[in-house]
């Protein structure tokens, strides 16, 4: 561990959390970071809500007593609007969750008209609901659910072509509704979605601005931990499928990984190692 460098858990359901990831490495301060992906249970969405409030906070426990992280990072909005208050209940470690970028966008729209896309469950949901009502009740809010965006960004990371299906959809999902003429900012409301980024702002009809709150979650994780300034260092990454794993590695080698581990089924939650990581 770099002296005085805080360590870091960042949690998602899959590789989504590595857009989170890369904005805590870039913002100057030391941490020692490692990863988890519950990318057994993938997507979240399709999980119910009592389900993730039970496994949620149980993974994380097991995780925070075998690798005593600072802080927890729940990069996921699905998880954080679910079961962050199970797991802060559950964890003596301060926990940080993803907010969808409602405020931003909504401050930083010059036509008033805002797209949000997240996936389905997180378009649905009252506490999107609460925030559209507390920040953006002045403005018109374009929403549009998209699944297949999640797996477009999995297969990115696997070295995959995204599917521009999944893009094009979730294009003309926004600016194809009414008032979708006038839309120029965009919260990025699944940490799966800044992935893709680049290929949504190709497909797009007019330049507009993209927001996701990964820069965001650095700065709230700097005043938690009252972080050093200095560089950050990879350190560890554990997934709960050990199989479907092997085709993303090659994107957790690209950010410096090189420990790898299994998370072995509930109700334990056991890392074991990852024997043929360093083949995949």
């Amino acid at each position: 561990m770099v002296n005085g460098a805080k360590r870091v858990l960042v949690f998602d359901s899959g590789v989504g959390g590595l857009s989170v990831f890369d904005a805590i490495a870039a913002s100057g301060h030391a941490f020692d970071l490692d990863y988890a992906a519950d990318n057994a249970w993938l997507p979240y969405g399709l999980k119910t809500d009592e389900q993730l409030r039970v496994r949620v906070p149980a993974l994380l426990s097991r995780l925070v007593e075998q690798w005593a992280p600072d802080a927890v990072v729940v990069a996921c909005n699905t998880a954080s609007t679910i079961a962050l208050e199970p797991v802060r209940a559950a964890l003596s470690v301060p926990v940080v969750g993803v907010v969808p970028p409602i405020k931003p966008a909504a401050a930083q729209t010059r036509t008033g008209v805002i797209g949000l896309l997240a996936t389905p469950a997180t378009v649905q949901r009252a506490y999107t609901d609460d925030l559209i009502a507390q920040f953006a009740s002045d403005k018109r809010v374009i929403r549009f659910g998209s699944a297949a965006l999640v797996e477009a960004a999995e297969r990115k990371l696997r070295g995959e072509k995204a599917q521009q299906s999944a893009i094009t959809e979730a294009i003309d999902g926004l600016f194809s509704a009414p008032g979708g003429d006038q839309l120029d900012v965009v919260a990025l409301a699944c940490t799966h979605f800044p992935l893709l980024a680049a290929e949504l702002a190709a497909v797009a009809p007019r330049p507009c601005l993209w927001m996701d709150s990964g820069e965001a979650i650095a700065r709230r994780l700097v005043h938690v931990l009252i972080a050093q300034e200095g560089p950050s260092r990879v350190q560890r990454a554990a997934f709960t499928s050990a199989d479907s794993a092997r085709a993303s590695l090659r994107a957790f080698k690209a950010r410096g990984f090189s420990d790898f581990s299994h998370i072995v089924e509930a109700p334990n939650f056991q890392i074991a190692p990852f024997d043929d990581a360093s083949s995949a």
